[in-house]
């Protein structure tokens, strides 16, 4: 008898937009790829050329649309948007740059930096909300696929958030996720339902 077959999850990060370029916040805001974004896209591409993929899911949002738009075009398949897949809302901090959530509330960048489970953006989401709702899509998901591959497309900050469940490790700084865009990371998943870090960290 051979090894049980497992499922292998590719967690793909959509390319940068201008948002993310000028340091601004864009959590649920529609912002396609730029020409940068779309570059790294086609290197995600690249990469995962000779990677066979049985379902690609995608956060709602444009730049994550291209993006899987993009990897489905020469694999005659489509990728599915799930709401449970949404990106943070980040509420009144919508468009604003980093930099001026720093100067004018220098405690909540503190703790968005160090303890981002502490905080609420002003009329956003909180995290635990965020988490549990992705915790949620992500068993769902995987009771699905039992083995196989699947890709999941999705933006900075929720990258972090999928990454941290996976790896049942910390979320890091979200501030310093918050812009970054491209790459990908293959995680194996056991028998037991816990990830392994396969392949390609994300650069961050």
């Amino acid at each position: 008898m051979g090894d049980k077959a497992m499922l292998k999850i590719l967690l793909i990060r959509p390319g940068v937009t201008d948002f993310d370029e000028q340091g601004r916040i864009k959590g649920t805001l529609d912002i396609p790829l730029n020409e940068n974004g779309t570059a790294q896209v086609a290197q995600t591409i690249d990469e995962l050329a000779s990677q066979e993929i049985d379902a690609i899911y995608m956060s709602p949002c444009q730049c994550c649309e291209q993006t899987a738009e993009l990897l489905t075009k020469s694999r005659d398949m489509k990728a599915k948007s799930l709401k449970g897949l949404k990106n943070l809302n980040h509420g009144l901090w919508h468009g604003k740059r980093i930099e001026e959530v720093k100067q004018q509330q220098p405690k909540v960048y503190r703790q968005w930096q160090e303890h981002p489970e502490t905080v609420c953006p002003p009329e956003g989401e909180r995290l635990a909300d965020v988490k549990a709702r992705v915790e949620t899509t992500l068993a769902k998901l995987i009771k699905k696929h039992k083995d196989g591959v699947i890709a999941i497309v999705v933006p900075e900050p929720l990258t972090s958030v999928l990454m941290s469940l996976l790896k049942e490790s910390t979320l890091g700084d979200l501030w310093r996720a918050e812009c970054q865009g491209g790459g990908w990371e293959a995680f194996q998943m056991t028998p037991g339902g816990k990830a392994a870090v396969a392949q390609t960290p994300i650069a961050t």
